[in-house]
């Protein structure tokens, strides 16, 4: 159609320009001329348009080949892109295929450009952190920018790990950060315990430490971290170094408090330091508690305590003196004469003893003591409980020669239920000496050396009071047979003379019970008490059979019994005279 066009239009142009000619009356070879030259004209325009079309096809060409390299590139870099959403190869123009391909890819440069920011701001972070953690820089010292991002690999598989790992830096941030914090929490305790300076201590390892701001801005790197642990463990070390100070000068104090009985008005200025040898190394926090100035202040007390005790020496020598007293009086030991209060007065007064030695040598005295005391603890109760039965029986016998105890007056219930449980009481005294001696012998053979109650020795009392209360037992039996005898001869008497003696004879009758030959009176029980007399003391006991050999002789008693039917009358009246003497217990019992 463009040809047909052209025809008809070159065709009336050209019968034009020959009217034209015809008119001027150009010749037939001057048109032919005309002509061709107008032919030339005309090809020449066709070839430059021909080559412009060419040159036009050809930039096309290129810049659709420009784009879809270019969009083969973002794709390859975005990596995400869909294949179904790329032109298919149709029979296009190359404006058509341009105009397909530029949208596209106008799309893809921007969502390059997102997804490179992306990869900016992570990979600044990354290496923000990355900073921190090395110690290289300062955090703020730098920031990628976009156009550094690498562009060769923008897929979201490779964002993906750069979050990862920006994750995993975050996480190393953040525990590196709160062990920093840990740290530094621990420094500041442990200055303020040490009276020490803080911010100069952790400014030394890092100047961000001490800031007070954003916690966000704390020095993270392994270089703080280590000068941290070693603040700590330098910390540590002087903080275990005061601690044995403060505990070698405590029981020292404590010592001279007890000597000097210190106020305790005074004695409140240093709780918090006496309140440290039943403290462990981590419970010791309070500030300034381990500081120079505290651990001088102590020092000073004692040493001012020291000479104050110099000065009072003698009247502390003289105190513990008592105590030791006290001590051994308590426990019924015999004190160490060598430092009794008179000689300990001479030694002083006279020089010839340190009285810091002598102090020191009644300490030990005391010591000793009180281990012993408490060796003997358990013979000591049970010789109480012994002393404490012979307390009944002493009283049960008096109870008995009463001649009111059955009347009715005030108290008179309660000396009855006493009486009865002392005769209880009185039936386990064999027990209880038994044991005593039982229990002392085998004191003895451990600690081979005797049991002294009050400097006597503990077997000998126990054999005396044996023996005592056998012979009472004795005398008591003889009593008896003597009563018996009395009351056959009043009978025999009766018989031969009548029922009413004279006065005479009736004075004469009265006088065995309680006049001697003599004229002095003589009380004689009434009542004996039926729990006095038990079966195990009517015979004689021996312990000469100890494996340890302190008794080598036995202490047997063989009495013989009175033969009251072979007695004249003269005899069993003299007899009869003889009154019984009453045997105590051993002064320890009373």
């Amino acid at each position: 159609m463009i040809s047909a066009r052209m025809d008809s239009s070159c065709g009336v142009l050209l019968r034009e320009l020959q009217h034209i000619w015809d008119e001027i009356g150009e010749s037939e070879s001057e048109k032919d001329r005309m002509l061709m030259d107008i032919e030339r004209e005309c090809l020449e325009v066709y070839r430059r348009k021909v080559a412009e079309s060419n040159h036009a096809k050809a930039r096309l060409h290129q810049s659709l080949a420009a784009k879809e390299a270019e969009l083969a590139a973002l794709v390859a870099a975005i990596g995400d892109i869909n294949p179904h959403s790329l032109p298919e190869r149709r029979p296009y123009t190359l404006k058509e295929q341009l105009g397909l391909v530029t949208p596209l890819l106008e799309g893809l440069r921007a969502k390059k450009e997102e997804r490179a920011k992306q990869f900016a701001d992570i990979k600044g972070q990354i290496e923000k952190i990355s900073k921190e953690i090395n110690g290289y820089a300062e955090p703020n010292d730098s920031i990628t920018s976009p156009d550094a991002v690498e562009e060769h690999d923008l897929s979201l598989r490779k964002l993906n790990e750069y979050q990862i790992h920006l994750q995993s830096l975050q996480k190393d941030k953040s525990d590196r950060l709160h062990k920093v914090l840990e740290y530094v929490n621990e420094v500041h305790g442990l200055c303020a315990s040490l009276g020490l300076d803080f911010g100069k201590m952790v400014s030394q390892v890092h100047p961000s430490l001490h800031e007070t701001g954003n916690t966000q801005c704390k020095n993270i790197s392994n270089g703080t971290l280590v000068g941290l642990s070693q603040s700590i463990e330098k910390l540590k070390m002087e903080k275990k170094a005061r601690i044995q100070k403060l505990k070698d000068i405590v029981p020292s104090l404590l010592e001279l408090w007890n000597l000097l009985d210190t106020p305790n008005e005074e004695k409140k200025l240093f709780d918090r330091i006496t309140g440290i040898l039943g403290s462990s190394e981590n419970d010791i926090k309070d500030p300034g508690i381990l500081s120079n100035e505290t651990i001088q202040q102590a020092t000073e007390e004692v040493e001012r305590l020291s000479k104050l005790k110099a000065s009072k020496m003698k009247e502390l020598v003289l105190k513990r003196r008592s105590e030791l007293e006290d001590i051994c009086q308590k426990a019924h030991l015999d004190p160490d004469m060598s430092t009794a209060p008179e000689k300990s007065i001479a030694l002083i007064d006279s020089g010839i003893l340190d009285p810091s030695e002598l102090l020191s040598n009644i300490e030990s005295q005391i010591v000793k003591a009180k281990a012993d005391a408490l060796s003997r603890k358990d013979i000591m109760d049970r010789v109480d409980k012994w002393r404490a039965a012979c307390e009944e029986e002493k009283w049960l016998e008096e109870y008995n020669q009463d001649d009111n105890k059955y009347n009715a007056g005030r108290g008179a219930h309660k000396n009855l239920k006493r009486a009865e449980k002392a005769r209880i009481t009185i039936t386990k005294i064999p027990a209880m000496v038994d044991n005593l001696m039982n229990r002392a012998l085998a004191w003895e053979e451990e600690k081979k050396m005797h049991f002294l109650y009050d400097g006597v020795r503990l077997t000998s009392l126990l054999e005396d009071y044996f023996l005592g209360r056998q012979q009472k037992e004795e005398e008591r039996r003889r009593y008896r047979d003597q009563k018996k005898l009395q009351d056959l001869l009043l009978t025999e008497r009766e018989a031969i003379y009548g029922s009413k003696p004279s006065p005479k004879r009736s004075n004469s009758l009265k006088k065995p019970n309680g006049i001697r030959s003599n004229g002095s009176a003589t009380p004689t029980p009434r009542r004996l008490s039926l729990g006095s007399a038990t079966p195990e003391l009517l015979t004689p006991r021996s312990y000469s059979g100890r494996q340890n050999g302190f008794f080598r002789d036995t202490h047997r008693m063989s009495l013989s019994k009175l033969n009251f039917v072979a007695l004249t009358k003269e005899d069993a009246m003299s007899v009869a005279s003889m009154c019984p003497e009453t045997v105590s217990p051993p002064s320890t019992c009373s």
